[in-house]
């Protein structure tokens, strides 16, 4: 049985990438295979661009991606990522 985590791309996730513009979607499609899915799917918890975080139920963790930050929940014992949404820094936290 592998130890990687699997990853599931939430509706939401897909419609709030269909909405950036197309110069944005190329470099996160590009991310995301090339970098931030092995990461997930290997160590979800801790990276140089990940974070959990505070006051957020369920456990919400986010991966900065330039100015965008994707936000997604873990299932430790099913061991899948879910990719909740991705959205630009300036409104991410609102």
């Amino acid at each position: 049985m592998s130890n990687n985590f699997r990853i599931f791309e939430t509706k939401e996730f897909a419609d709030s990438i269909g909405k950036l513009d197309s110069k944005d979607i190329r470099i996160i499609q590009n991310k995301l295979s090339k970098s931030i899915y092995p990461q997930l799917k290997t160590e979800p918890f801790w990276g140089h661009n990940i974070k959990k975080l505070r006051d957020y139920n369920p456990t919400t963790w986010r991966y900065r991606i330039g100015n965008f930050r994707i936000f997604y929940i873990i299932d430790k014992k099913e061991k899948i990522v879910y990719l909740l949404t991705i959205k630009a820094r300036k409104d991410a936290y609102k």
